[in-house]
Formats: C-alpha cells, structure tokens, sequence
C-alpha cells in the first residue's frame, strides 16, 4: 500500500464505491455502500460519505454521521458503514478511515465516536475493538453498541 487518501464521494469515484468486493461471509455484516449513498441525500446535512484511495485505486469506503442535536445518542457522532475490499484488509485502510472521521469528529466537537454492528464471526467486532472501540450498550435488536473516546 502507498499513501492512502480520503476523498468526498462523487461522481467521479461512486461506481467503484458501490462496486468493493468484501471477504466471503461479512456480506451479511453490512449493508451495500448503495443504500449508505442513498442516506446520504436523504441526510445531506449530517452524512459524511468517503473514499478511501490507494493511488488511483477506491480501497475503502466509510460513510459517518454528524448531528449534534440528534435525539439517539449514539447517532449524533458516529459510524454509519465501513466497507474495505477484501484485498485491503489487514493492511490499515479500515484504520485510516476510522482516523479519519476520528480526526473531523474532533474538530467539529464532539468527544466520542459511537458504532453499532452486530457481532459474528466474520463481522466487524474484532476490528472495532482492535482500533480502541469499547462496548458501552446494545440496541433493542442486539446489535452492539461501542464507543471510541476522542
């Protein structure tokens, strides 16, 4: 991996978004970078949807939220998808963009950084964990809550 950048998502680099191919089985774990594109214009003022880059080619796609005033919580500052190519992971794209929307939640404010996943074998649990998330709660519907303290 050369230097990795975080680029806005556009016109420009949506095809390959929405075209990342994960590892067998974490499918299941989170919902197609399409449906985070659609969040996105519905919440225009609070979603904050990005590439990751590694030179020409999208490794990497994080979408977060921001919105101070949200009534959940763990909604005003967090982590809405993370979807890394399978050729990428376990080589500090998903980190980069975890720092990422670490480093512009800071400087908006805000003093954590919330996720919700579900837990699983193949999932995102060991990852959050592994990047310095902690549980802090679930959801009616046991998906787990983590928080990362800015």
């Amino acid at each position: 991996m050369s230097e990795l950048v975080l680029e806005e998502l556009s016109a420009t680099n949506i095809v390959a978004a929405n075209t990342l191919t994960l590892k067998p089985g974490q499918e299941q774990f989170v919902a197609p970078v399409s449906h985070s594109i659609a969040e996105a214009y519905v919440n225009p003022n609070s979603a904050w949807p990005r590439v990751v880059r590694d030179d020409d080619e999208v490794v990497g796609f994080i979408m977060a939220n921001f919105d101070a005033e949200s009534p959940q919580e763990e909604f005003r500052c967090c982590i809405w998808r993370l979807n890394i190519a399978a050729s990428a992971q376990g080589h500090g794209v998903g980190r980069f963009a975890v720092e990422s929307v670490a480093d512009e939640a800071r400087r908006r404010g805000f003093e954590r950084l919330t996720v919700i996943f579900e837990p699983g074998e193949s999932g995102p649990e060991r990852f959050f964990y592994h990047v310095g998330f902690a549980s802090i709660g679930e959801t009616e519907y046991g998906e787990t809550i983590a928080a990362l303290t800015l």
